[in-house]
């Protein structure tokens, strides 16, 4: 009887919080399964998952992966700096403060009414040395120091889509110039059949860094739905082994693509260039079913 007194309490008493922002209408949803967690939702499109008790916990499938490339930037614990291009709701700088304490990072997220939201009804714990900047991605970026970051994580969607000005090899010099030697870059990029996109920017990461690898669902690889992969760059060597491990292990296990594999992936895809960048795919209407 308690259980179900309280799961009505939860559908009665924590409403969804829903208000106009810069990128559209943002809702941030409750979990009914997790006590303090949200997923904020823009325009349809679910964009994040926080657990204000839990924020190691990653519900997203494409945000766990990022949690294994924090994970595996630098020994367990040690404190990183770290720049996100793309906020949402925090989940991935909330990780880093909650797995790697002590850590300073930057986080660039253009939506202004976005942030205020998230820092009202999600707020950060206050001793987490997170900056947030309301600028577009590259001009927070263009404001890193000269090799300050240990790692680099693009998240950004506007209307579901990346925009143009970051797919570009331009772009990824901007990154390559904010990142330490040895320094990591991963991004969370969106495609469906035919994965043009996805190729070109594949090719575009190999025209600026030495070492790639890509995490993936096999079906998205297969080119057989939309969704999401993660594409992790380095001039050192990436720890593909422990990352195969790890994507393996998931709830929703992923591939991992890397060496000829990766360069036979790309079918011959050029770099892109900001004169040539466009915006990532939107995705089908049946991607958020």
């Amino acid at each position: 009887m308690g259980k179900s007194r309280s799961g009505r309490r939860r559908q009665a008493g924590v409403e969804a919080v829903v208000e106009s922002v810069d990128g559209g209408l943002a809702e941030l949803i409750p979990d009914r399964e997790r006590a303090r967690a949200w997923t904020l939702v823009i325009d349809g499109a679910p964009q994040s998952h926080v657990d204000l008790d839990d924020p190691a916990y990653l519900s997203f499938e494409y945000q766990r992966r990022l949690g294994h490339v924090i994970d595996l930037v630098a020994p367990p614990g040690r404190p990183v700096h770290a720049v996100h291009l793309g906020g949402g709701a925090l989940t991935l700088a909330r990780y880093v403060a909650a797995t790697r304490p002590r850590s300073t990072q930057q986080v660039v997220e253009r939506d202004a009414g976005l942030v205020q939201l998230v820092r009202r009804e999600l707020p950060l714990d206050p001793n987490a040395r997170i900056r947030v900047r309301s600028v577009d991605a590259r001009e927070g970026l263009a404001k890193v120091p000269d090799g300050w970051a240990d790692l680099v994580i693009t998240d950004v969607f506007s209307g579901a889509r990346t925009p143009a000005h970051l797919t570009s090899t331009e772009f990824l010099d901007d990154v390559r110039r904010a990142l330490k030697t040895g320094g990591v870059y991963a991004a969370n990029l969106a495609d469906g059949p035919p994965l043009a996109h996805l190729r070109g920017q594949i090719a575009t990461a190999a025209a600026r860094f030495e070492q790639l690898a890509l995490v993936a669902d096999p079906t998205v690889l297969r080119g057989k739905r939309f969704g999401n992969a993660v594409l992790v760059a380095s001039d050192q060597p990436l720890p593909v082994a422990e990352l195969t491990r790890r994507a393996a292990s998931d709830p929703h296990p992923g591939r991992v693509e890397h060496g000829r594999t990766l360069t036979d992936f790309t079918g011959g895809a050029v770099p892109v260039t900001d004169a040539a960048a466009v915006a990532s795919p939107a995705p089908p209407a049946s991607a958020f079913r």
